[in-house]
């Protein structure tokens, strides 16, 4: 089901997208667990893998495990699923020089976070993402997260940018459904849902999927939330929809992302490492409120994700 009639740039991103987790061991990157990670996520039919994004703790990555978690994900997926790479930053030039880098060795698409902290202006924003999408020739997702970066890509600002064929995609991350409605309205951007429990209500405007975190847990269920959703079948859909809504906010609402799903894949059997400071483990009550959120899902181990 779509309700947006043209054909959309970026349209082949359409379905689930999973930001990975990015496990460590001792203090540094776990690339055996990491190809895990990704091995779980192509056996499940995940559509796209999405490596170091904000899931993926990039904040804390050197920029050669950065470069190099890219790569091997790369390497892993083998064509079986498209590869976005998280290569934004607040400097357009580190930017470039990630996104050039995930380019040659393979990615599928970019996805391109606003600028943090710096908040430029929304000439600022467009002259960056524009920067970008002229150096490279893969697709560009445009992440706009105000809540992590202080500043909201405006919708017009979004209109200028549809207009640079190197940018295809944004993944709408305002929680505003009119905001969505909106870039669908007056774009030919493929939009992508940035927060797992409004997949359903963008999808019902138009948006053509999701790039989630609580897919790093249940791929195989958003799968059939955005196929159901994509067939027309909203009683399905409303059902999987509210069964994973608990999940969503039960979880993810604990702490910031992705502290809940890193603990909640070591309860379910899938220990993947430390977090980085300055992200800390849930304190022992908030580790409670999840192993009971995940038994009430189903959760009693790994072999019930699959």
């Amino acid at each position: 089901m779509s309700f947006n009639t043209p054909v959309r740039k970026g349209s082949d991103f359409a379905g689930l997208s999973v930001a990975i987790i990015t496990p460590f061991a001792n203090g540094e990157v776990d690339y055996g667990r990491l190809r895990e990670q990704v091995e779980f996520q192509v056996s499940a039919g995940t559509r796209c893998i999405v490596p170091v994004g904000t899931t993926g703790e990039s904040p804390t990555l050197s920029h050669d495990e950065h470069e190099k978690v890219i790569g091997e994900v790369i390497q892993c997926v083998a064509g079986r699923a498209k590869v976005m790479a998280g290569t934004g930053s607040n400097s357009t030039a580190e930017a470039l020089r990630l996104t050039k880098r995930a380019a040659a060795e393979g990615a599928d698409a970019t996805l391109q976070v606003a600028p943090y902290y710096n908040k430029p202006t929304q000439e600022g924003f467009y002259q960056h993402f524009k920067a970008i999408a002229e150096a490279v020739d893969i697709p560009v997702c445009v992440y706009n997260i105000p809540g992590r970066c202080g500043k909201e890509i405006e919708v017009e600002t979004i209109q200028r940018l549809a207009d640079i064929d190197g940018i295809t995609m944004v993944k709408e991350a305002t929680g505003k459904l009119d905001q969505c409605s909106a870039i669908i309205g007056t774009t030919d951007l493929t939009v992508l849902c940035g927060d797992d429990s409004l997949t359903l209500p963008m999808m019902s405007v138009g948006a053509e999927g999701v790039i989630s975190v609580v897919g790093n847990l249940v791929p195989s269920d958003m799968i059939k939330l955005v196929q159901a959703v994509a067939a027309g079948d909203l009683r399905a859909a409303g059902t999987l929809h509210h069964q994973l809504f608990s999940l969503c906010q039960n979880m993810l609402g604990l702490a910031t992302n992705p502290i809940p799903v890193k603990a909640a894949m070591m309860l379910v059997g899938r220990d993947t490492g430390d977090l980085r400071l300055p992200m800390t483990p849930l304190e022992s009550r908030e580790l409670e409120k999840l192993q009971q959120t995940l038994l009430a899902y189903g959760m009693t181990s790994a072999a019930s994700l699959v």
